[in-house]
């Protein structure tokens, strides 16, 4: 039984996935690349998925700060704001887009909704078609409850959209695993 439903859940995002957008994707590693820092923000589990992708970014090397912590600093002109938001419409977050595009900061996003009010002012969008906790009527079918089906294709692509940026920056190291290693906490 529980190997029918992961079986499934896999099924499902490996459609997800399949689905994404290339250029999009590409876009998205290239601007990780060209920021000169880099803040991520989402709230409940895509807040979540964005911490777990700021890890990811500082043990890359990238200068990465989780907004609302109490280390981040301000944001500015060169700096890039990725927001995680399914329904693309969270009214804080469209608060912190507007804030930071105020700042002179550049507005990544990652939604299922390419309408929403974050995606008419983001820069440049990456599409998840997943679904979401609102089952609006454009997501696909899933057997899991609320938003699992893009928490799981967020952290999954954003994943494969950091080892991209890696391999495709041109600092490009040899050795990427020992550096990750490298700046992975050693106080645990």
């Amino acid at each position: 039984m529980i190997r029918n439903i992961v079986t499934t859940i896999c099924d499902e995002v490996k459609t997800i996935l399949s689905n994404i957008a290339e250029n999009e994707a590409l876009i998205f590693a290239e601007r990780l690349n060209q920021a000169k820092r880099i803040f991520v923000y989402g709230e409940g589990r895509s807040g979540l998925m964005g911490k777990a992708f700021a890890m990811r970014l500082m043990h890359g090397g990238y200068e990465v700060f989780v907004v609302g912590e109490t280390i981040t600093p301000s944001i500015g002109y060169g700096d890039l704001l990725i927001l995680i938001s399914g329904s693309g419409a969270t009214q804080s977050i469209y608060s912190f887009a507007v804030k930071a595009k105020e700042a002179g900061a550049q507005l990544g996003l990652v939604t299922t909704n390419q309408e929403s009010k974050i995606a008419k002012i983001s820069d440049f969008l990456l599409i998840i078609p997943a679904a979401t906790k609102y089952r609006l009527p454009h997501e696909p079918q899933t057997i899991q409850p609320l938003g699992n089906q893009f928490d799981q294709s967020v952290h999954l692509l954003l994943d494969a959209v950091i080892i991209h940026a890696l391999r495709s920056n041109k600092n490009k190291d040899e050795n990427l695993n020992e550096t990750l290693r490298q700046r992975h906490a050693n106080l645990e």
